[in-house]
């Protein structure tokens, strides 16, 4: 198929749409938000539909969830990365011990799906899209575990943390 970006980008738009429209509510709400008609947000949801989410109906939905799925991707497209500091301030010692668990409990999903899809040597599309979500929750998981990192790295961890801040020598 003839696209102005590669088929792998491709994809990871579509990937970042579907988490999008499930962050938002499926595709009914998601539909009713970014004022498209319900087949049309279908058509942007699906994998193997060629029509991509547009620019306002992105907009629309990325404001309503609050999570930049498809800015993201269109910033690591473009070789950047999103970082939000609002995000890193505040964070306690539970907030990156919860985090932590968080990651690799991702990480264990991960795992298994991939298991289960290399189980008989192939990898079929289907399998490759239900890693591929797994990945993704992954991704948003440690992205948000790195942010909270950041703000112990910075020391903004709040008083009455039960971390103990060490200076860097």
């Amino acid at each position: 198929m003839n696209r102005p970006i590669s088929d792998a980008w491709f994809h990871r738009i579509k990937a970042a749409t579907r988490d999008l429209v499930k962050a938002c509510g499926q595709i009914e709400r998601a539909a009713e938000i970014a004022n498209v008609g319900k087949s049309t947000m279908g058509r942007y949801h699906s994998s193997t539909d060629p029509d991509i989410i547009t620019m306002p109906a992105v907009l629309a939905l990325e404001s309503e969830c609050g999570i930049p799925y498809i800015t993201t991707v269109m910033a690591e497209l473009n070789g950047r990365r999103l970082s939000d500091p609002e995000a890193a301030e505040g964070a306690s010692i539970s907030c990156v011990a919860r985090g932590h668990a968080e990651v690799m409990r991702s990480s264990a999903e991960v795992g298994a799906v991939g298991a289960d899809a290399f189980a008989d040597m192939t990898m079929t599309p289907a399998e490759a899209d239900i890693v591929d979500r797994q990945l993704a929750d992954l991704i948003t998981k440690a992205t948000e575990q790195r942010q909270r990192l950041a703000a112990v790295k910075a020391g903004e961890m709040p008083q009455g943390s039960h971390l103990r801040m060490v200076p860097r020598t």
